[in-house]
């Protein structure tokens, strides 16, 4: 039996909303970070033999979890579904699938709720296709006020802060300023402002399926002081007990800020 098959009797849901009522709202993270990993594992265990049948058990657990982090309160969601090395290091039939799984994801997030639907990462590097419909999710629901869900796809941190710094020396540029100027005025908080996420809060809270313990590129700039939680589970079988102990640990640290 899976981790997601266990756990749905009444007991379960008697210890979930117990740790419910004592998550208070102030204490809720407002932006999560959620590197979804493990599927092809997860697929490979199951016998599977394609890894597809991982990556949309995981979409599928994806949808799942924006509704635990909207029901708590969280305001901001940043899925990481594709990175830049994805695109360059998996074998074409597999990278075919996850594109046409996260171009579904993409076009029912956008009907789902009041949620905001938000882009981040390179569209040129994308097909076409998937482009389009990660643009038209973003168009659809760009007036919504609700739960904001950025799906970083074709994403890499440090492109990113690669973009942001030549598009503040673009700006400065065509201001007539000087490279010198911009040289002695260039603050964290510009860089910041100039990011695929410029406008929104940091995350609180990265959170990392399967056990593995690191960063992959994802939010570098926007991670420096987050708290991270590693859930030994593999994506697709990430329960809701397993989220709300990561909230709950995460409102029992001691938030330093980097001291």
């Amino acid at each position: 039996m899976t981790a997601s098959n266990e756990g749905r009797g009444p007991l379960y849901r008697l210890y979930i909303n117990r740790i419910r009522r004592r998550l208070t709202p102030e204490a809720v993270p407002r932006h999560i970070a959620m590197m979804i990993d493990g599927n092809r594992r997860w697929a490979k265990q199951l016998g599977y033999a394609s890894a597809a049948h991982g990556h949309r058990a995981g979409a599928a657990k994806m949808r799942e979890f924006l509704g635990w982090c909207d029901d708590i309160g969280v305001r901001v969601v940043s899925l990481y579904l594709l990175s830049n090395d994805n695109l360059r290091k998996r074998d074409s039939k597999e990278l075919e699938d996850l594109v046409q799984i996260i171009a579904e994801l993409a076009a029912e997030l956008s009907h789902e709720r009041d949620w905001r639907v938000q882009h981040v990462g390179r569209a040129d590097l994308l097909p076409a296709d998937l482009a389009r419909v990660l643009a038209d999710a973003e168009e659809r629901t760009k007036g919504k006020t609700g739960l904001h869900v950025n799906l970083a796809v074709a994403y890499g941190g440090r492109g990113e802060i690669v973009d942001a710094v030549r598009s503040i020396i673009a700006k400065h540029q065509k201001d007539g300023g000087s490279l010198e100027d911009l040289a002695e005025s260039l603050t964290p908080e510009q860089i910041g402002e100039h990011l695929y996420t410029g406008g929104q809060p940091d995350p609180d809270l990265v959170i990392r399926t399967s056990g593995e313990q690191r960063l992959s590129d994802f939010l570098l700039w926007q991670s420096a002081h987050s708290e991270f939680y590693f859930v030994e589970a593999l994506g697709p079988d990430l329960r809701e007990v397993d989220f709300l102990r990561a909230i709950r640990d995460y409102t029992s640290r001691d938030r330093r800020y980097g001291g």
